[in-house]
């Protein structure tokens, strides 16, 4: 079987010119979505070019492969790579399962709401089996979140944010994101004060600008 590194370079003849959108390509394209899956890479271009395919001949349309390609761009977030797939896939098809639920997931992402969004990933686990660390990829997404909008967070409610992780975990991505732990059981994220960059905004008006206004003004 070939390796995943001689896949991409398969993959990248393929997107070059018009024939990146030749239907013929279509079953290497999806070999290449599981492939992303199970490796824990990602190509957002080759991925797209499935979702166009599917697009412009639906009766090719795979559901399984549409679902693996939203997941796979959640684990890019914040980028826009989610809304990027889902606009290139039919209405009608956005309200079958398991597309639906992968929709209503990225909602609670978009809307910061974590504990909900875990608690949807551990009652819908089948979803996510052919997915190598996707958990990891959206902590990490969490992580940056956390990252610039708190100063210091209860070690307690960033675990519950992590998805209920251990104390041997949590303090994982305490030393990966090099954040402090403080005696009061709280972890200092960073000083966001010092994040804030001011800028001088200096307004150059030229008299030809204001000409026009003095003659209108004039009695």
């Amino acid at each position: 079987m070939m390796d995943y590194e001689d896949m991409e370079d398969r993959i990248a003849q393929m997107m070059t010119g018009i024939n990146r959108y030749n239907p013929e390509n279509l079953m290497t394209l999806e070999m290449y979505v599981n492939m992303q899956c199970k490796e824990n890479k990602y190509d957002l271009e080759a991925n797209l070019a499935v979702l166009k395919l599917y697009q412009l001949n639906p009766p090719r349309y795979k559901k399984p492969i549409t679902a693996l390609i939203l997941l796979k761009a959640l684990t890019n977030l914040p980028h826009s790579d989610f809304t990027l797939c889902k606009c290139l896939i039919d209405e009608n098809y956005q309200q079958e399962e398991p597309i639906i639920t992968i929709l209503h997931i990225a909602k609670l992402l978009e809307m910061c709401k974590f504990k909900e969004f875990w608690a949807e990933v551990d009652e819908k686990a089948n979803l996510f089996l052919d997915l190598k660390d996707f958990n990891d990829c959206i902590r990490k997404y969490i992580c940056h979140v956390v990252n610039i909008t708190y100063q210091q967070i209860h070690r307690v409610f960033l675990s519950d944010l992590l998805g209920s992780l251990t104390d041997m975990e949590l303090q994982r991505w305490i030393k990966e994101m090099n954040w402090k732990e403080m005696t009061d059981g709280h972890i200092f994220i960073s000083n966001q004060e010092e994040n804030v960059k001011t800028k001088n905004i200096i307004e150059k008006i030229g008299f030809e600008n204001v000409s026009s206004v003095m003659k209108i003004c004039r009695p």
